[in-house]
């Protein structure tokens, strides 16, 4: 064991990140991970760093409660199996979180040290442990867990389900995780790019949960291949992970001209491309089936509507694609971006340009093909429902944007399959599933009159979590949802 921290690390070791990609590699093409890894004394440095708060508001403001203060500790002390146990105690995708996470807005951002130190690298250090950790050997304890032979169907295989799956292995209850795609992941490996998260991560999250009993059917389409009636009558329970996909457009004048890509499809689509899917070249692109290819955007004035994370990685993306220039256009200020600010610093520092308090308004083109955007200055005025500023269009001061691609990154919602009334599933008026308890950060939310657990639906053997109930949101959120469905699932089928 190392000796005792000394007191005042914090002053003496000042805040750092892993080392980055060189920038002209990342506008040149590269799509490695942005940030590397902290080596052994790097990370027990950064380590040291932390106060161990008697009431550590990191812990309180992470979504899954993570014991931060403790695996710091342990991973200071170089004790690195215990840190990473301990970690994935409170979280199924530790390595995942380490890396996506906005740590500047979660665990990070409530660090004590924050003001006028530095925040404690709680994320570097997360990652660091688990990809220790694991590369050494490490593999969850289920030596003292009993099969119980119950069976439960977890549908998708994104991270509400994966985290779902891992818990019900924890308790002996097996899981089989379906989804219409055939890499486990979701969104974490079509939809988030390489620069932000390498596949090989995924690969290694699934060998431990197969090692763990837990077992995928993937290129499975419920309603296609099977009907939820069939795993209802092979399976004690189901969790439906089903994410949100259906983007939203803004209703904008223009939409169909030729150049306009929603923002996920081409993600995804592009993901495949960089991950050598040499059949992703003549795939039909998901949510866009008319359309099989991208377009080349080397050279192209590329404008990105919208400020959240996604919009991030858009915009990075198509700096890596060769573009020569590169706008994301918001209406809010930057103090008031949904996304990450470490992202936005990512972004700004490769080249993209911002474009603040601009509401777009039409998309222009000539001979079918986008020329531009139409878009208003705007100010802030009152609040909305949920606190944030209205952004309310100035008189006059309309412009245009030149663009010859234009991607809309305005956010997603669920798009429920038709399969769930008919199984007594209900649904919310914004197309969300009803269940049955309220989830942190969404406001109260009015439980169905037949649940009483956790994330239960309107159909008592039926659960849900993740961006299906909540409407999208961040990868941590999805972790806790199908962390605490599964509670709810074992209650219901243990007691």
């Amino acid at each position: 064991m190392d000796s005792k921290k000394p007191a005042f690390a914090f002053r003496e070791t000042p805040r750092q990140m892993p080392s980055r990609i060189p920038l002209e590699l990342r506008r040149s093409g590269d799509w490695s991970e942005l940030y590397g890894r902290f080596g052994e004394a790097e990370a027990k440095h950064q380590a040291s760093r932390c106060l161990d708060c008697g009431n550590p508001y990191c812990s309180w403001k992470c979504p899954l409660h993570n014991y931060i203060p403790n695996w710091l500790e342990l991973a200071r002390e170089g004790r690195i199996f215990e840190a990473a146990a301990l970690a994935h105690e409170t979280n199924p995708l530790p390595e995942v979180c380490g890396r996506v996470c906005p740590q500047d807005r979660l665990c990070e951002g409530s660090c004590t040290l924050n003001d006028g130190f530095g925040a404690v690298t709680i994320g570097a250090v997360e990652k660091y442990i688990t990809d220790r950790a694991l590369a050494d050997g490490w593999r969850p304890d289920l030596s003292k867990v009993v099969a119980t032979g119950r069976r439960v169907a977890v549908i998708g295989a994104g991270p509400a389900g994966l985290s779902c799956a891992d818990r019900l292995a924890r308790v002996g209850i097996e899981a089989v995780v379906f989804d219409r795609y055939e890499q486990i992941g979701g969104l974490l490996h079509f939809g988030i790019p390489n620069f932000k998260l390498e596949k090989s991560v995924l690969a290694t999250r699934r060998e431990v949960l197969e090692g763990m009993g837990v077992r995928f059917r993937l290129g499975v389409e419920i309603g296609r291949d099977i009907g939820l009636d069939d795993l209802l009558s092979q399976f004690d329970a189901v969790f439906l992970g089903l994410g949100s996909y259906r983007y939203t457009d803004g209703g904008l004048p223009g939409q169909d001209l030729k150049g306009v890509l929603p923002a996920l499809p081409f993600l995804v689509h592009n993901g495949r491309l960089v991950h050598g899917d040499d059949e992703a070249h003549g795939k039909p692109i998901a949510g866009w089936e008319d359309r099989v290819a991208l377009p080349d955007l080397h050279g192209k004035r590329v404008v990105v509507l919208g400020g959240g994370d996604t919009g991030m990685d858009c915009v990075r993306s198509a700096v890596r694609l060769g573009a020569a220039r590169v706008t994301c256009a918001y209406r809010r200020d930057e103090a008031n971006m949904p996304g990450s600010a470490r992202e936005v610093a990512n972004a700004r520092e490769e080249g993209v340009q911002f474009l603040f308090n601009r509401q777009p308004l039409a998309l222009l083109g000539d001979d079918g093909e986008v020329t531009g955007v139409r878009v208003a200055e705007t100010r802030l005025g009152a609040p909305d429902a949920q606190g944030r500023r209205n952004a309310e269009i100035v008189p006059c001061s309309e412009s245009v944007l030149a663009a010859d691609v234009v991607i809309i990154a305005f956010g997603f919602q669920p798009d429920p399959p038709q399969w769930l009334s008919a199984h007594g599933i209900e649904l919310e008026s914004n197309g969300r599933i009803r269940v049955a308890q309220p989830t942190p950060g969404c406001g109260s939310r009015r439980a169905p009159a037949t649940a009483a657990l956790p994330f239960q639906t309107t159909n008592p053997r039926v659960f849900a979590g993740g961006d299906g109930v909540r409407g999208a949101d961040l990868v941590v959120t999805a972790a806790y949802e199908g962390r605490e469905a599964a509670a709810g699932i074992a209650r219901l089928l243990l007691g």
